[in-house]
């Protein structure tokens, strides 16, 4: 149990930075880009796209991540047939004052739109920076503090989990939801994109229990919450926890105090299959949670690893997601392609995990895909969908 917990401890600073990202009070421009407006491009000439990266930080992983997403990028130029972007790459050294006059220089250089960065206060900064110059920043954060005006966020958010787990739940039989989440920002947040996608689906929640992110607060909670799920017969137990935090150890002990699939089903807002030595612990035997689609995932980790001899990093895939989105709009030969309208088109464009659109509020919508553990092994239960029915739906 000691060693499962272990990893929990490893991300603790990593939490604490991500909190500190969540707690930030966000200055949202409040007119940006809207409706019709926006930058004019020349369909037919190769259209300026600044990528903005957190290189020169002096941090070893920036400098991967800064790697990762001008490599997807790239891929993703090369999709695009005869559609051409002109790429030019910012670094950010991952600080907000230097993200902004990043953004300023690309705009003043020609850029039409901005591609990143990664962190939630950069991304701020380089929107608000270039609000008022009717350029748009589709950010690499899931931060949905940050969203709105001329700021998009790429980036899975909480709210789409919440509602695609929340429907799938409700469809199989299993509408009252207990909600279990860490004490911390990350769990909160969480907990109330739950509420939101479980309540929308037309499921209940049938009560909410909460752990100190701790060994030894988990250790002391999930005999209540156990008994709190027999209680109240919640059909459900929807976790925030992930896998490198509490969730072995939830799970575990949930079904230690006889709580467990199938009368009770798990659920998770996090990826499961992260990494996949998760698969094979006993207690997310049987839970269920979303991905992105993963034969098109797979598709791109393939050929990222044969065109650059590494596998690429998880976040990347938002990097060719925005140029795939920017190619499309362009291939339609719009002069204003790259406004708010186009941006958030309803029927949305196709990336590496599937098809995914643009909201107004600056938030996203992704096709997911609801997979679930069984005998160590990841299976699909409902596909991700292939196409978006139609806007707001």
């Amino acid at each position: 149990m000691l060693s499962v917990f272990d990893l929990a401890r490893k991300s603790l600073a990593r939490a604490a930075a991500v909190l500190a990202t969540v707690a930030l009070s966000a200055c949202v421009p409040s007119a940006g880009p809207g409706g019709g407006s926006g930058p004019k491009i020349d369909p037919g000439a190769p259209v300026p796209v600044a990528l903005l990266v957190p290189s020169g930080s002096g941090q070893a992983s920036d400098e991967l991540l800064a790697r990762s997403l001008q490599n997807a990028a790239r891929l993703a130029i090369s999709d695009l047939g005869n559609v051409k972007i002109d790429l030019r790459v910012y670094p950010t050294a991952g600080q907000p004052a230097q993200a902004g006059a990043m953004a300023t220089k690309a705009v003043d250089e020609g850029a039409k739109i901005i591609l990143g960065p990664v962190y939630a206060q950069e991304a701020n900064a380089a929107g608000l920076a270039v609000a008022g110059r009717g350029i748009n920043v589709l950010s690499f954060s899931n931060n949905t503090d940050i969203a709105g005006g001329n700021v998009f966020v790429l980036g899975p958010t909480f709210q789409n989990t919440g509602d695609r787990l929340g429907r799938y739940a409700v469809r199989a039989g299993k509408s009252r939801v207990m909600i279990v989440h860490d004490q911390n920002l990350g769990g909160e947040a969480g907990r109330n994109a739950i509420q939101r996608g479980v309540s929308a689906a037309g499921g209940q929640v049938v009560g909410i229990q909460s752990y100190e992110f701790s060994q030894n607060g988990i250790v002391a909670a999930v005999p209540a919450i156990a008994a709190a799920a027999r209680n109240t017969n919640a059909q459900a137990v929807f976790l925030t926890a992930d896998t490198a935090g509490a969730l072995p150890l939830v799970t575990q002990l949930l079904r230690d105090n006889g709580v467990s699939p199938p009368n009770t089903a798990f659920i998770g807002l996090t990826r499961w299959d992260i990494p996949s030595a998760t698969l094979g612990l006993p207690g997310v035997q049987g839970g269920w949670f979303a991905m992105p689609d993963p034969a098109l995932y797979n598709q791109f980790q393939s050929r990222y690893q044969a065109a650059f001899g590494e596998p690429p990093l998880p976040i990347s895939g938002l990097a060719y997601d925005g140029i795939a989105a920017i190619g499309a709009l362009v291939k339609q030969g719009k002069s204003n392609a790259l406004s708010t309208s186009g941006l958030t088109q309803g029927s949305g464009f196709v990336g590496v995990g599937g098809i995914f659109r643009l909201r107004p509020d600056g938030t996203n919508e992704r096709g997911l895909a609801v997979a679930s553990i069984q005998n160590n092994q990841l299976v699909v239960l409902d596909p991700a969908p292939r196409s978006f029915s139609g806007a707001g739906s």
